[in-house]
């Protein structure tokens, strides 16, 4: 894995995170249109990566499967990572993630990352209709062994898959008397200590959500550290931490546009489904005072205010949790509103503007 220098001015690397968040009133097309634009955005402005997420059974976020819409960016961006923040790997068969992602590689060499995840990216039914069995979490860590086993094509001799080969990959193109292909870059993502051990005792690059709500990424962070190997990929830890955030230049309405967001996690809590209500529903919305207190709360989750408000807390995030890399979950109920948060806090660490 390559080291990076910080983006502009930021103390950190500076990345972005799409859900493919579809505001009522938006079609999945327009959506996707707008995923491509805000990917084009980030290359253009000089981010680092541009990650998508998987989520199922979900009207506000249209992505079910991040890789499909990756190698659609592989030919629509030039410079950018690109990658999967995240697969969530017990809803799939590791050999199948292995040859996709061998495929995205091939297309975008040196520029795709695979971060693997162990929550299902819906709701109970759903995940039961994805997984077929209710231990898929207890095998996450076997399957992450599998799935970099196909994908490094390195199988111990007496493993039973040792003569099972993901296509594209190494024996391919040494049967084809090529060179080898790269490897993507595979990370643990979680919000949890026992992502963050994991992540630590495999050597692998650590992502955790702050998205979700959990206040444990400094304990999470200190976890991975402490239990940090090296390993072919890794020498020493390494770490990105995720936040919603949603800039204007109106403050006011950068609140407004978080509180979206806000709604579909309390329609989410009360078994409704999730989707992004306009903010002039939002404030319509006659809420009880326990509803309040969540809108409130899930509001303020998400760093929101102008770039200068936004950029110092993000600084703070970093300085507390000692990222290497901030990545901006892009939030509100439109995608203008996720493009001019890129815009301003990009324009704020002073990166490219071509």
């Amino acid at each position: 894995m390559t080291r990076t220098q910080p983006s502009g001015t930021a103390p950190f690397l500076l990345s972005v995170l799409d859900n493919a968040h579809t505001g009522v009133g938006e079609t999945a097309q327009q959506a996707f249109q707008g995923i491509i634009d805000l990917a084009q955005l980030a290359d253009r402005r000089g981010l680092h990566r541009f990650w998508m997420s998987e989520h199922h059974a979900m009207p506000s976020a249209t992505a079910s499967s991040p890789q499909l819409m990756i190698s659609r960016l592989t030919g629509e961006t030039a410079r950018i990572r690109l990658g999967a923040g995240g697969v969530m790997l017990p809803n799939h068969a590791p050999l199948v993630i292995a040859e996709q992602f061998g495929m995205l590689e091939t297309l975008a060499p040196g520029r795709i990352d695979l971060g693997l995840g162990r929550a299902p990216g819906t709701d109970g039914m759903t995940a039961a209709a994805l997984r077929r069995h209710q231990g898929a979490n207890d095998e996450f860590p076997q399957q992450i062994l599998e799935l970099v086993g196909f994908l490094q094509d390195d199988f111990p001799a007496e493993h039973p898959y040792r003569h099972i080969h993901a296509v594209p990959g190494p024996w391919s193109a040494d049967l084809n008397r090529v060179s080898r292909p790269s490897i993507p870059d595979v990370w643990i993502l979680g919000s949890s200590p026992y992502s963050a051990q994991l992540a630590g005792r495999l050597g692998r690059p650590y992502a955790f959500a702050l998205q979700f709500g959990s206040n444990e990424a400094e304990y999470a962070m200190d976890l991975y550290r402490q239990n940090f190997r090296p390993s072919e990929v890794l020498d020493e830890p390494y770490t990105l931490v995720s936040v919603g955030a949603v800039a204007d230049d109106d403050p006011v309405e950068a609140r407004r546009q978080s509180s979206s967001g806000a709604m579909a996690m309390l329609k989410m809590f009360k078994r409704e489904s999730y989707h992004l209500l306009p903010p002039e529903e939002v404030e319509a919305y006659p809420a009880t005072h326990q509803e309040r207190a969540i809108l409130d709360e899930w509001t303020d989750k998400t760093m929101h205010g102008t770039s200068a408000t936004v950029a110092a807390g993000l600084e703070r995030l970093q300085q507390g949790t000692g990222a290497d890399e901030i990545m901006l979950v892009v939030g509100g109920h439109s995608r203008g509103v996720q493009a001019r948060t890129v815009e301003l806090i990009a324009d704020h660490y002073g990166l490219p503007s071509a």
